[in-house]
């Protein structure tokens, strides 16, 4: 058999392959009845990735002092989060520690000037 008609064969088995995604689940599902919007599971697609930044541009989602960070389980590591604050700007990061709602804190340099940061589970910095 030709190289050429192996393709052919191929390309409609290749094009009827399911497709993967990738998912981050950071709410409930529904239940009972309520919907998605009030049990926090709508949150699990309006979530934005933010897991691979470009290099020419902060990781985190929004970096600022107007930013307000929201509590939720954050799953980031501290490398992750030391990562995303270096990548927004922010240099000798030190004291990161997690709270009780998920935010991450530290102290950092910015513009020379030492700040007070925080993290949130979606990847939004903030100055506190």
């Amino acid at each position: 058999m030709s190289l050429n008609r192996s393709i052919l064969l191929l390309l409609p088995l290749l094009g009827a392959a399911p497709a993967s995604a990738q998912t981050t689940v950071t709410g409930q599902p529904a239940t009972g009845g309520a919907s998605s919007a009030t049990s926090g599971g709508q949150n699990a697609v309006t979530r934005p990735n933010t897991d691979h930044a470009h290099d020419d541009r902060p990781a985190a989602t929004g970096t600022g002092t107007n930013v307000k960070l929201e509590r939720g389980a954050n799953s980031f590591t501290e490398g992750e989060v030391r990562r995303r604050l270096e990548r927004a700007g922010y240099h000798e990061v030190k004291d990161l520690k997690k709270d009780g709602d998920g935010i991450w804190h530290a102290s950092a340099m910015v513009h020379g000037k030492a700040a007070s940061i925080g993290l949130d589970f979606k990847g939004n910095v903030a100055v506190q």
